[in-house]
């Protein structure tokens, strides 16, 4: 593949910060709204607050037992939220040559890939699943979570070629992506057959098998296609607007908190509320239930 010597880019994004300690955000790139200041799960955590905004407020009862904040339809996307921000912290464990763009926008639409992947062994687009306890069965194109049927293949497939054809137009010369499912924690993974042109993997396998692959780029056509991949209209007819970023970690943490605060107090009333027939004893002590649940509905 021969792409034309680009900036030293790499060099700047090596000095980047990091937001909230975890994700990598360079704070200054010679790019206008370069997609390396996107962080992981962006797109989804902004439709999941926006979702969010129709919930209404729970009441003192609903926090007493543990009610979830989430509205109905928020649900499955702080589901993918807790994927994304998974994968993305694992991927910060690869080593210097790769690197990572998260919730690229891509299209027309509202479409993201959940993380494009360019390093040493070539263009990876991920598309990450959060299918955590769950029986995940993959033969050939069939994928299927808890026995049912899901269209994950196709899809990825679909998302890597999309990727190629643009990265080839921005790079001007051919470009491969490589479409790669992760699967964050599941119960369990069997591949009685491999999928023809998409890998699956479990995301605590993830980062090892993007190591382990052989060199195909040097790091002048990793850091020429970085170039093109990090422009935002490379991938979109008409990129979003820069967000806030350390906002929205922000707004996602409170209701990230929120939600576990009320799943606790769901374990705590099973733990502590037994009896076939209803309502006994609280085994865990009246007043240490009460100090809890207190603070939370304070």
């Amino acid at each position: 593949m021969h792409l034309p010597e680009p900036p030293a880019l790499s060099a700047v994004l090596r000095q980047g910060a990091r937001v909230d300690d975890r994700f990598f955000a360079p704070a200054a790139l010679p790019l206008a709204r370069p997609l390396t200041q996107r962080v992981p799960a962006q797109a989804v955590i902004t439709q999941l607050l926006h979702l969010q905004k129709s919930a209404p407020p729970r009441s003192a009862p609903a926090r007493f037992f543990g009610r979830s904040p989430l509205a109905d339809e928020a649900a499955p996307w702080y589901c993918g939220a807790l994927g994304e921000l998974h994968v993305g912290r694992l991927l910060t464990k690869l080593p210097p040559g790769w690197y990572v763009l998260h919730a690229v926008p891509v299209g027309k639409g509202d479409a993201d890939i959940d993380h494009v992947v360019v390093g040493p062994g070539g263009v990876f687009t991920l598309n990450t699943k959060n299918h955590s306890g769950q029986k995940v069965w993959v033969a050939g194109r069939t994928f299927m979570v808890n026995g049912q049927k899901q269209p994950h293949v196709r899809n990825a497939e679909h998302e890597a070629q999309r990727a190629g054809r643009l990265l080839s137009s921005a790079a001007g010369s051919p470009v491969t992506a490589i479409p790669v499912i992760a699967v964050v924690d599941p119960a369990s993974l069997t591949e009685r057959e491999k999928p023809a042109t998409v890998v699956v993997l479990t995301s605590n396998q993830l980062v090892r098998w993007l190591k382990k692959r052989p060199t195909v780029l040097a790091s002048a056509q990793v850091e020429a296609l970085l170039t093109a991949a990090a422009h935002p209209g490379t991938w979109h007819a008409s990129p979003p607007a820069a967000q806030d970023t350390s906002a929205l970690q922000a707004s996602f943490t409170t209701v990230d908190r929120e939600v576990r605060q009320a799943r606790s107090v769901r374990r705590l009333w099973g733990l502590g509320l037994v009896g076939a027939g209803g309502l006994t004893t609280v085994t865990v002590g009246p007043s240490l239930l009460a100090a809890f649940l207190s603070r939370l509905i304070a």
